[in-house]
């Protein structure tokens, strides 16, 4: 392009459609956001859970739609890295200083990737530093003083975050909730001691669930407190209040499904709940709030400033080698990184493109606080130096169409990177009998919490779940997931003397749905007195009689209700969609 009055107008043209194109994608985000708040108090949760799908996947239509806006305005110019070093500098300073600016920089760093295939970060074309951070106090905050009365400041604060539905009982509600503060507090000084609440601004739905999210002001210090929404046939209540930071951080998940918020400024709230979890990764507050892209794009840059500070090997992950994916982790990050094979070994009957609809499908569908949230990097480089040779050599032999080098880096044309957990079966070998007992039940409750949310996990080997660091098992191998409705339980049919079932040798001709639950025993491999444990409490799972009507409660739209915290006053139950 040369200097003149046209080639300024193409740059302008080019950085306005990315802008647009990021608002349009923006718009439509909080229009489905915004639907969460009719959903919940119209208890729709079917559409709700149809809109966690459907808001996942704006990103890349709106990234894709601007692409080919781009590609019809500016034509062959758009392949030129001068023309667009021109387009980042009008882009950056009309952005600057806009609320959320990190959000449209991460946007237009997306549509320099897909115009130019880039590996690792293309410094000349994109935007690398971390925006400026923005105060809290450009979040819009919502302040009750306590004037020595938690009871009529907390009807307060439900009387100021009121729905179209009434609440059942709110002066009851208010009472608990105030009980609740009072205890954790230590008795009647709370009174005096709780100075104000502070709540943002803006309900945050999650599943069956509505969120008061907020902190108080104490006479000595802040502490977290966030009020969990029920809406059932008596109306909304309260159905919990969350003080510790613990019970807060367990709501803010990496194993949750993503947050329905509109705060006026999604950089302030992450801020806001990074300093009531401090131990929280900022790129799992943005995530878990909706913002994947952004959740993505802060967990690269504080892996490339680990790597910078660090000088550790990568090395395969903990635990058995998979068949499907090569798993290796930094020790010093927590942080794994999945590449898949070329070729898997037996017995799996999978492809790669199965697999990789086995990963949108988690990615689309409610975590419910037992699936590990997984980001997929493309052209992903790390420098080649830092990986073990045992380690570079597995994946240059089994992964050659995924790994290459190029000069010092290793490009992975595909990774899938999530939160480093304990596999199971390692797990249950090093801690005391007692907390394998307790981790063993819960693998057995993880499986049914992920069949009440329809999903099947497939292989139920326990190196495929892990314990998290607060103890809860989760399942992160998600190469042969399922849903439930779509599969087909069976007993075993009784053998005879023509038909020998049970020898090895014995061909079965089923279908990749066809499940027959009474071969789950196999997958038990723990000791004796753990697997008595298990038998005692999920002895259910072993039939296919309980996974019938588990599949017909899904087929008929009922949902289980699962929450990550201690209910105070209703008992667990199934809701008709």
């Amino acid at each position: 392009m040369t200097d003149s009055p046209s080639r300024y107008q193409q740059v302008a043209t080019a950085a306005r459609c990315i802008h647009d194109g990021f608002l349009d994608y923006n718009r439509s985000f909080r229009e489905i956001t915004a639907r969460a708040g009719r959903r919940f108090e119209e208890r729709d949760w079917k559409g709700q859970m149809a809109d966690i799908a459907a808001r996942v996947e704006l990103y890349e239509l709106w990234a894709r739609r601007t692409v080919d806006t781009l590609r019809t305005a500016i034509g062959d110019d758009l392949a030129a890295h001068s023309f667009w070093a021109e387009v980042r500098e009008c882009f950056g300073r009309r952005v600057e200083a806009v609320p959320d600016a990190g959000f449209m920089k991460t946007f237009f760093n997306s549509i320099t990737r897909r115009v130019f295939g880039t590996r690792g970060v293309d410094a000349a074309v994109e935007f690398v530093q971390p925006p400026p951070e923005e105060g809290i106090e450009s979040l819009t905050m919502r302040r009750y003083p306590c004037w020595n009365d938690l009871d009529q400041a907390c009807r307060r604060v439900l009387e100021d975050f009121a729905f179209e539905r009434s609440y059942g009982d709110r002066d009851a509600d208010a009472r608990g909730m105030a009980a609740t503060i009072r205890e954790q507090l230590g008795g009647v000084q709370a009174d005096a001691d709780c100075l104000r609440f502070e709540f943002i601004d803006s309900h945050f739905f999650q599943g069956t669930r509505a969120y008061l999210v907020g902190r108080m002001r104490l006479s000595d210090e802040i502490r977290p407190i966030v009020v969990a929404l029920r809406n059932d046939d008596e109306g909304i209540a309260v159905d919990a209040v969350l003080l510790t930071a613990d019970q807060v951080g367990v709501v803010f998940s990496y194993t949750r499904s993503y947050y329905f918020a509109d705060p006026t400024s999604v950089v302030a709230a992450v801020q806001f709940l990074h300093g009531l979890l401090p131990d929280k990764p900022i790129d799992e507050l943005y995530t878990v709030l909706g913002r994947l892209r952004q959740g993505k794009t802060e967990r690269y840059r504080q892996l490339m400033h680990h790597l910078d500070a660090t000088g550790d090997e990568f090395v395969h992950a903990a635990g058995d080698a998979g068949l499907v994916m090569i798993v290796f982790t930094l020790p010093s990050f927590n942080l794994v990184f999945k590449i898949m094979r070329d070729v898997f070994r037996p017995p799996k009957t999978t492809t790669q493109e199965d697999v990789h609809q086995s990963y949108r499908l988690v990615s689309r569908h409610d975590h419910a606080g037992r699936l590990i949230d997984t980001q997929f990097f493309r052209n992903l480089e790390l420098p080649r130096e830092r990986f073990s040779e045992a380690l570079v050599d597995e994946l240059m032999r089994e992964a050659p169409r995924t790994v290459a080098v190029n000069g010092d880096q290793l490009v992975f044309a595909h990774a899938y990177v999530e939160r480093r957990v304990r596999p199971l079966n390692l797990y249950i070998r090093e801690v005391e009998e007692a907390e394998a007992k307790r981790v063993i039940l819960d693998y057995g409750r993880c499986i049914k919490d992920l069949a009440a949310t329809n999903i099947f996990a497939g292989d139920l080997l326990l190196k495929n779940f892990g314990v998290t660091s607060s103890g809860r098992v989760v399942f992160y191998d998600y190469d042969e997931v399922m849903l439930v409705s779509d599969c087909r339980f069976y007993e075993l049919p009784e053998p005879d003397e023509d038909f020998p079932l049970m020898e090895h040798a014995t061909t079965r001709f089923v279908g990749a749905h066809d499940i027959f639950p009474e071969e789950f025993i196999r997958f038990l491999a723990m000791p004796a007195f753990l697997r008595q444990t298990f038998l005692s409490e999920h002895s259910d799972l072993l039939t296919a009689e309980y996974w019938r009507d588990i599949k017909r409660r899904r087929v008929a739209g009922e949902v289980a209700e699962i929450v990550p915290y201690a209910r105070q006053s209703i008992a667990p139950q199934q809701i008709t969609l």
